[in-house]
């Protein structure tokens, strides 16, 4: 099979790649490396900046691209705004791809119009990065969201792509939640795909005699994700314990950076509004940290996992998440045993290879009429 990747969330796509080149298919993944972040890619499309002449450089590089996205038996895009373009300049570019290739499908990853819109009903979730109960969370982060996907061109764009498209994979049970009430038929949850080969575990440091918590914090989504509550509760565990408690930040670094500062580190503070660990949790757990963070019960419940309980979940307030980062320090063994269960879930729902092999069962399922033999799929 020959499969395009267009566009780059947390690594998702890098990742999917190498699984399914394992599975011997050939993979393009291109994208923008999502910005900072510099992710690997096979084609660069990294947009430097809004002014004229990166507007233009990146025009130019993009004409020259697309010829190369032509004649492939799957194209994945990860987000309705695949391309580092205004909402309204994409659909002839989409079109572009329907017309040149054979399957078209849509990754419900992370931030479009389904997910704010859900997120505002105050109903779906009991919290989210947008509401909690039936209260909405107001910050510029979320007006900002808002204006964008509700209110603008990327409505349109992406109910246009979730309507013409083959099939919508959801990456987490949120996600599937907000699609699949829309589109029942052919969105499919395949778990996010982590590369065990190339994670590096965790590096113990009994010479401190602390634990260390790491947290990762964007500057201009600090309040949306929750680590400014997360980081003061932190901050007050160590104040209280200053003998047991490291705090290691990262503040907006590149991924391999992240990565390794990560690897001498014990719990992970990750995203206080989720129901479930994404991609920057995942990793984590594959090191063999701790996460804290999204664990709610309807994240193993779309496993069909009934034993495994890795995450430490927190509910979106200060104190809950103070009581928990404490009751952990004061629990012995419960550090260890933590890890080792989420090297197990890592391990049994995220290796790149299954979930690989998963992808190209849907694909398959979407692309390949029932008229059609086994020999004239891809």
């Amino acid at each position: 099979m020959k499969v395009l990747l267009l566009g780059e969330y947390s690594n998702v796509h890098w990742t999917l790649a190498q699984g399914l080149r394992v599975l011997g298919h050939s993979v393009t993944v291109v994208s923008g490396g999502d910005d900072w972040k510099n992710y690997p890619r096979d084609i660069s499309l990294h947009r430097k900046s809004t002014g004229k002449l990166d507007t233009l450089d990146y025009l130019w590089r993009l004409g020259r691209a697309l010829p190369a996205m032509r004649g492939y038996d799957v194209v994945q895009l990860i987000n309705p705004m695949f391309l580092e373009l205004r909402a309204e300049r994409i659909p002839p570019i989409y079109h572009y791809l329907r017309k040149h290739n054979r399957g078209m499908f849509l990754g419900a990853f992370g931030m479009d119009y389904y997910w704010v819109k859900t997120g505002l009903d105050g109903k779906t979730f009991r919290y989210s990065d947008f509401n909690i109960g039936p209260e909405i969370r107001q910050n510029a982060d979320n007006d900002r969201f808002i204006a964008d996907w509700i209110n603008g061109p990327s409505k349109a764009l992406n109910q246009e792509i979730a309507e013409d498209c083959d099939g919508i994979i959801s990456g987490l049970y949120e996600y599937d939640a907000c699609y699949r009430p829309e589109f029942p038929g052919k969105t499919r949850f395949i778990p996010f795909p982590i590369n065990r080969d190339e994670v590096t575990p965790r590096i113990p440091h009994p010479e401190t005699g602390r634990t260390r918590f790491f947290i990762g914090i964007q500057r201009n989504r600090n309040a949306y994700k929750g680590t400014d509550i997360m980081y003061k509760a932190l901050v007050r565990l160590a104040s209280r314990y200053p003998d047991r408690i490291e705090i290691v930040k990262a503040e907006s670094v590149p991924f391999a950076q992240y990565s390794r500062m990560m690897d001498r580190c014990d719990v992970l503070l990750d995203q206080l509004y989720s129901y479930t660990p994404a991609m920057n949790a995942l990793l984590a757990m594959a090191k063999g940290l701790v996460v804290v963070g999204g664990g709610e019960e309807e994240n193993y419940e779309i496993l069909g996992e009934s034993r495994l309980r890795p995450i430490v979940n927190v509910l979106p307030s200060e104190e809950d998440v103070y009581e928990k980062l404490e009751a952990l320090i004061q629990t012995p063994g419960e550090i260890e045993r933590r890890s080792a269960e989420g090297l197990e879930y890592v391990a049994k729902y995220h290796d790149h290879v299954k979930v690989a092999a998963r992808y190209v069962d849907f694909w398959n399922e979407r692309i390949c009429p029932q008229n059609e033999t086994a020999q004239d799929c891809p």
